[in-house]
């Protein structure tokens, strides 16, 4: 596990294609657009979305991304951050070798290096296992809303 190197970005995009195509079917951007959309939108973002990637002989197999996001802050700390964990994914062939858990690990010793106070996942069905495996729990206290924004599929 390690940081994104420039040159990761092209493949995490290529990953985040790959889950949209194994979730929801054919994404309606062909992938060389969304790769240059994708590469974009990574390079404006560095500093509140950190990527770390596993990789297997130079090819990335795996991603999982940290949004941060500042709080506001407290009598007791005027600099506070959180994270959400967003976009594991590990390559299908690649699935079953502890990728997956050892990218949630790298992404929470991420968030500690920070000083993030905590970090959410929106985890699917699936998944769900893995994050609790990982230090994750349910919270009674964590609660969200839909905006029902047009076009936003998860």
């Amino acid at each position: 596990m390690r940081a994104a190197r420039p040159g990761d970005v092209a493949a995490a995009a290529e990953l985040r294609w790959r889950w949209a195509e194994e979730v929801h079917g054919t994404p309606d951007l062909a992938l060389d657009e969304f790769t240059a959309g994708f590469t974009a939108w990574a390079a404006r973002t560095g500093s509140s979305h950190r990527c770390l990637v596993a990789a297997r002989c130079d090819r990335v197999v795996g991603m999982a991304w940290l949004a941060i996001t500042p709080r506001v802050p407290h009598p007791r700390s005027f600099e506070r951050g959180s994270g959400d964990l967003q976009c594991v994914y590990v390559r299908p062939s690649e699935r079953g070798r502890g990728v997956g858990a050892r990218l949630i690990g790298a992404a929470l010793a991420l968030a500690r290096e920070l000083g993030l106070e905590r970090v959410t996942v929106h985890s699917s069905a699936r998944a769900v296992s893995a994050y609790a495996r990982g230090g994750f729990e349910v919270s009674p206290h964590l609660l969200q809303a839909e905006t029902g924004r047009p076009g936003y599929a998860r």
